[in-house]
């Protein structure tokens, strides 16, 4: 039997077949048709966490509107935890003298709510999505809902960007119940109320409530979904890199709003991004220069925070923040603030972490708005580090990690082979990654994964993919813990795959001369001679992504799988 290592030697010298992905596991009984029905290293519909009722909050609803074989709108309530839907062949209506027939079909997991984009030709349901309407609902005349549909009449409330009113659902052979014939066969109408509108027919109204897309502008740009963490104004994200992608106008801040910062005096305050933002000692220096380029000044980190904020903001939103702060400047010693200070302005995203023990961080900056990361910037956190798991769930990463750490001895064309070897170890295992400059000296890369994995599960597949690459060259990697016992050897560092440890986010400055950043690129970028892992900085980047676009887009395309490596 070969060894991992033999493997992945062999993947270094021929590219080979990729493995057959492994089949998902259900989330729960209530999900087990849904997820039966799908195969979700195809689909970019979600496979769904397991069903969480009790959630705070009003319950939500989505109307859908689905060209499959033939146009339908799905009607999907939030009850007891999933979506309960109905496909609508010819769509809600707020008429009261129109009925519509209305199919029940397989519950739909809560992360539903906001899937827009295509579904493969050739497989369940091929064909594009939008969401057409979205809202909060009540169910009317009964505190239990899920009840009133196992009884075949639902009265619900609606508030929608669209829809608004009462709706009722009534299953056909109510009287007879699901032994007498098919109880899947349902009928909708909308109650003579004061939302109620003679005439109304849906198709008068083709546009997402999301993004503004219409179903032929979705099947035309496929590769882009919709990030419901994220401000509406960032929400719409491009998978594909291209510089239509980023930086777009209207994103970041104006070029009236970006000279009123640079009239700024030393101190002051800015109007930006719908935030009157207090900043201070604007013409300090943070950051030495390099060679006979000048220092950067706050003011400039500021600039760039507000600019780049709305190409970071999808690897930001929803994580606590780890702030590397360095108040002194770049040139002075650093450290570590993850507590959200008491004197932080109101509108300021936070997250309490519920875990908390004593004498432990309590509330985390959660940069869930752009405002939010200049804040920081001002605060002195010269680099960001998000969390690789959301707030909402803490112990699951929604990305692999694999950092290539050089030691002291270990030049950058050493850094260049490893990281190589990891491009052609994760093409033969047909898995999707995407690396980085640290803007220090290594290289990053990021593998984004499905939901529900553990940190002790990413950890573990890193653990052995770096085993086995390291096999391959072992005079480049050491395994000592202790830097000092490492002979000036790279390490593959595995480890970073844990709860509250970080990576530098995508695009943060790094506390160093000249402000380098932590720069996405593309795999072939590792054979071009001029890449070095500083090379691109705060004052060079911003020209990189308006040509580029965002390189690093790719991972927030979750549902991958990690095979198993043997």
């Amino acid at each position: 039997m070969t060894t991992a290592g033999e493997n992945i030697g062999t993947m270094a010298r021929q590219r080979s077949s990729k493995p057959k992905p492994a089949t998902p596991a259900r989330s729960g009984e209530r999900l087990a048709r849904y997820q039966a029905k799908r195969d979700f290293d195809r689909t970019p519909e979600p496979a769904g966490e397991p069903p969480l009722a009790g959630r705070d909050g009003p319950l939500r609803f989505v109307v859908q509107r689905h060209r499959a074989r033939r146009v339908h709108y799905d009607l999907r309530f939030e009850i007891a935890g999933v979506l309960a839907s109905w496909a609508v062949p010819n769509g809600p209506t707020l008429d009261p003298k129109v009925k519509r027939l209305a199919v029940h079909v397989e519950d739909h997991p809560i992360e539903y709510l906001d899937f827009e984009g295509v579904i493969p030709s050739g497989e369940y349901g091929g064909g594009d999505v939008i969401v057409w309407d979205i809202g909060t609902w009540e169910p009317h005349a009964t505190d239990d809902p899920a009840a009133a549909v196992a009884a075949g009449e639902l009265h619900a409330d609606v508030a929608g960007a669209k829809l608004a009113g009462r709706f009722v659902l009534i299953r056909s052979n109510r009287r007879g119940g699901a032994a007498q014939g098919d109880d899947s066969q349902w009928l909708l109408l909308h109650k003579d109320d004061a939302a109620a509108v003679p005439g109304w027919n849906p198709e008068d109204y083709p546009r997402s409530a999301l993004s503004g897309r219409t179903n032929e502008e979705v099947k035309a740009d496929p590769d882009r979904i919709w990030r419901s963490e994220l401000p509406p104004a960032q929400a719409s994200v491009s998978l594909r890199p291209s510089a239509a992608g980023s930086l777009q106008p209207g994103t970041g801040p104006s070029l009236a709003e970006l000279s009123a910062l640079g009239e700024l005096g030393q101190n002051g305050t800015w109007e930006v991004f719908g935030r009157r933002l207090k900043l201070t000692n604007l013409d300090k220096d943070l950051f030495p220069g390099r060679g006979d380029e000048p220092p950067v000044t706050k003011r400039e980190l500021i600039a760039y925070a507000a600019r780049i904020a709305p190409v970071t903001l999808p690897y930001l939103a929803g994580r606590p923040l780890n702030m590397n702060r360095f108040p002194g400047g770049a040139g002075t010693a650093g450290f570590w603030h993850k507590q959200l200070p008491d004197h932080a302005p109101d509108w300021v995203p936070r997250w309490v972490n519920p875990a908390a023990g004593h004498d432990k961080t309590t509330t985390y900056l959660v940069v869930d708005e752009p405002a939010a990361l200049i804040w920081a910037a001002n605060f002195g956190a010269l680099e960001w580090h998000a969390w690789t798991s959301r707030a909402s769930k803490p112990d699951n990463p929604t990305y692999a990690l694999i950092d290539i750490d050089p030691g002291t001895a270990t030049a950058w064309e050493d850094v260049l082979v490893l990281a190589r070897l990891h491009r052609t170890a994760l093409d033969h295992l047909g898995v999707r990654g995407q690396p980085k400059v640290t803007g220090r000296r290594g290289i990053q890369i990021w593998i984004p994964v499905a939901g529900g994995l553990s940190y002790a599960d990413t950890r573990h597949w890193v653990e052995r993919l770096s085993q086995a690459i390291g096999a391959v060259v072992p005079e480049l990697v050491s395994w000592k813990w202790d830097v000092s016992e490492r002979s000036g050897l790279a390490r593959l560092d595995y480890t970073q795959n844990v709860s509250n440890k970080t990576l530098v986010a995508p695009y943060s400055p790094r506390a160093a001369p000249g402000a380098p950043v932590s720069a996405p690129i593309t795999w072939d970028e590792l054979d071009d001679p001029s890449l070095r892992p500083d090379g691109f900085t705060i004052r060079t980047v911003l020209d990189r992504v308006a040509a580029l676009g965002d390189l690093f887009a790719p991972v927030l395309a979750g549902n991958q799988k990690l095979p198993p490596i043997t």
